[in-house]
């Protein structure tokens, strides 16, 4: 029972088991929640908080389960990273925005974070890459993600802060 939870929760849901892009599939899935607990919802930002915080701290035990026997230790399956990743920019947006939240704006948000974190997940410039190539465990998963979302973040702090220089 718990291994098939963890399997579920690893994979979202099985999204993972995609053939093709399975990690695109997963930050895709991020978005689009994201979107609708904040905007089609209206959730608090501490409730999302704290779903987000659970998320992120069960991700070790149920990835490091999920991996034990496995000799790939970032099995392309595992996309609860993705999400978590994803979750970081697209969450500091909203905080930041506070109740003056536009939804057309948050579409054009949401998709610039969601390919900004797709290239720096991909391209895995340092430290994403030290924390892929070194850590082969959860921690390893979990944190090239959560790297690649804190450079969409800086990415976009250098873009708003070029941005108020050149307008």
């Amino acid at each position: 029972m718990i291994k098939t939870f963890n399997t579920l929760f690893v994979t979202m849901f099985g999204l993972g088991k995609f053939p093709k892009i399975p990690g695109t599939f997963g930050s895709l899935a991020a978005v689009i929640i994201l979107y609708f607990f904040f905007h089609i919802l209206n959730l608090s930002s501490n409730l999302i908080l704290i779903g987000l915080i659970i998320i992120f701290i069960f991700s070790f035990p149920a990835i490091t389960a999920h991996i034990k026997d496995n000799e790939n230790k970032d099995p392309k399956e595992v996309i609860i990273d993705e999400f978590i990743g994803q979750s970081i920019p697209i969450f500091l947006y909203e905080i930041s925005h506070g109740t003056e939240k536009s939804s057309n704006e948050a579409v054009i948000f949401y998709v610039v974070c969601f390919i900004l974190f797709r290239f720096f997940d991909i391209s895995k410039p340092f430290p994403v890459s030290f924390f892929d190539k070194n850590f082969k465990n959860s921690f390893g998963v979990i944190m090239d993600d959560v790297c690649a979302g804190f450079y969409v973040v800086l990415s976009l702090i250098c873009f708003m802060v070029l941005n108020s220089y050149f307008v």
